[in-house]
């Protein structure tokens, strides 16, 4: 799951919980998780492709823009 990319759906920010939709190879689909910036105080736009640093299972990711 780390290292995996995805795309904001729901604004993610300080005191937001937001959403993202990760491509997950071992299931070969798109799933929805809830979000969290890896870096405090970072606020990440609807749209904006990420990257997951943390997992903490079932359902939450803490993400970075994603480079490139």
């Amino acid at each position: 799951m780390v290292g995996a990319t995805g795309r904001v759906t729901g604004k993610i920010g300080p005191g937001l919980v937001g959403e993202v939709l990760v491509h997950v190879r071992e299931r070969r689909s798109t799933e929805a998780f809830l979000a969290h910036p890896a870096v405090p105080g970072e606020v990440l736009a609807v749209g904006t492709q990420v990257v997951v640093v943390e997992y903490q299972p079932p359902r939450t990711v803490y993400v970075a823009h994603a480079l490139g």
